[in-house]
């Protein structure tokens, strides 16, 4: 895991034109209550055994509701061998951030 960032630094990554995959982690319900755009929902429980769909993503940042449980997720991907870049978890949680939310599943 590289650290964390802010929902600052996460809209300037969003901003800026390096692909950035968000890994929502939540369970489903939660993610559809409301998600940050261009999410995608990868619950926690299931990371394991999904994570080889980020392969070869360039940068990835985890979140969560509050921000702890996408620590533990963003450790379980920079583990993977697969991840190109920087793993960071969203400090703040979607709790936090300040941002427009998507709301459905995002498909």
């Amino acid at each position: 895991m590289d650290g964390e960032c802010s929902a600052a630094d996460l809209r300037s990554l969003l901003d800026g034109e390096q692909d950035v995959r968000i890994v929502d982690v939540r369970p489903p319900a939660a993610f559809e209550r409301g998600h940050i755009p261009d999410s995608e929902n990868v619950p926690l429980a299931t990371l394991t055994n999904e994570v080889d769909r980020l392969d070869g993503a360039d940068h990835v940042v985890t979140v969560c509701a509050h921000g702890q449980a996408s620590i533990q997720a963003a450790r379980l991907v920079s583990a993977y061998e697969g991840i190109d870049g920087p793993v960071e978890s969203l400090s703040c949680g979607v709790d936090g951030w300040d941002g427009d939310l998507e709301m459905g599943d995002g498909r």
